[in-house]
């Protein structure tokens, strides 16, 4: 490890060993913060498998209502009928925060999959089930989808303070240590070549 280009003094001493005390503070508060953003990544991680495929589940089935729904019915009833929005739902954005990680909150208002955009007379119970299970859908799709991109940016997070945590352990605090080290070994000899200085005067 290269250390420092210092002047070998007091001075340089004490302000290296106030730099080495706070280095090794932030690498601990770093590596404590990496511990628990691992820790609440994981469960993350877990509930967000476990929502997709729950996700995956119910669309498989909600699209296969709706291939049965168009097999009975004629296309262009079908495609007029599932083009036009049965409810209005909004999407209010915000924002979370997770070990200091801007996150998004997502909160529906309003709920999709009560109504029909159609009369009864128009369609087939097929083509009801199927609307109405889309609709129940959506709140999971948006739950997902808020959930993915936390987990991404948790990531990305962990990977940046990875990194941080492994140059204050591997390049400052080494780099600090051998330099400390060698400001004391030159102090020590000065010290000895003013004794043996003082010495041989005596002497005289």
């Amino acid at each position: 490890m290269t250390r420092l280009n210092v002047n070998p003094t007091r001075m340089e001493l004490k302000k290296l060993k106030a730099r080495l005390a706070t280095a090794a503070r932030g690498h601990k508060l770093l590596k404590d913060k990496s511990d628990e953003m691992v820790r609440r990544f994981t469960g993350l991680v877990k509930k967000n498998m476990a929502l997709r495929a729950e996700v995956e589940k119910e669309l498989g089935a909600t699209l296969r209502s709706f291939s049965v729904a168009r097999s009975v019915t004629p296309v262009y009833r079908a495609e007029t009928a599932f083009s036009m929005p049965v409810a209005n739902v909004t999407a209010e954005c915000g924002t979370g925060c997770i070990m200091g990680v801007d996150i998004p909150k997502i909160t529906v208002i309003g709920e999709a999959g009560k109504g029909l955009p159609y009369a009864f007379s128009e369609m087939t119970s097929e083509a009801d089930a199927a609307v109405r299970e889309a609709g129940r859908l959506l709140p999971k799709m948006i739950e997902l989808a808020e959930t993915e991109k936390t987990v991404r940016l948790l990531a990305a997070e962990i990977e940046r303070n990875k990194r941080r945590v492994n140059a204050l352990e591997y390049v400052m605090i080494p780099q600090l240590e051998e330099t400390i080290a060698y400001i004391k070994g030159k102090l020590d000899e000065n010290e000895r070549a003013a004794i043996i200085r003082l010495m041989k005067v005596k002497q005289r």
